[in-house]
């Protein structure tokens, strides 16, 4: 019995932070949503500084335009830092910052639940 309570608790405390514009849930998931955010994460994540074209080569089938609006994204919400040195031809550095380093911790967490998902699906 006291499993269904704390059941209940859970999914009240789950329907509260979606009736919340401003909760927790929906600042972390606007940081992180759409189709690249993640994957360029992970990549500065895996390489701690890239330049523009290395970033467009690792993350797969994204447009320059696309990349440009995602970088400039990550970078106001203060998830990635991005160097400019004064020369010709420019040269613009990316790299995590401290909190970019702290989102990571999660997306390994999604993604392990993802692969444990896929391998339960697989064995099904």
């Amino acid at each position: 019995m006291a499993d269904v309570k704390d059941a209940e608790k859970v999914r009240n405390s789950i329907r509260q932070k979606l009736q919340n514009p401003e909760s927790g849930f929906d600042y972390a998931l606007s940081l992180v949503s759409g189709k690249f955010k993640m994957p360029i994460l992970y990549t500065l994540s895996v390489y701690p500084t890239v330049r523009f074209n290395e970033l467009q080569r690792y993350v797969h089938d994204i447009s320059y335009k696309t990349l440009s609006r995602n970088l400039k994204e990550l970078e106001e919400s203060g998830l990635i830092n991005r160097k400019e040195y004064p020369q010709i031809p420019p040269k613009v550095e990316y790299s995590l910052t401290q909190k970019g380093q702290s989102i990571i911790v999660i997306l390994d967490q999604f993604s392990a639940w993802g692969e444990d998902h896929i391998a339960k699906t697989k064995s099904s």
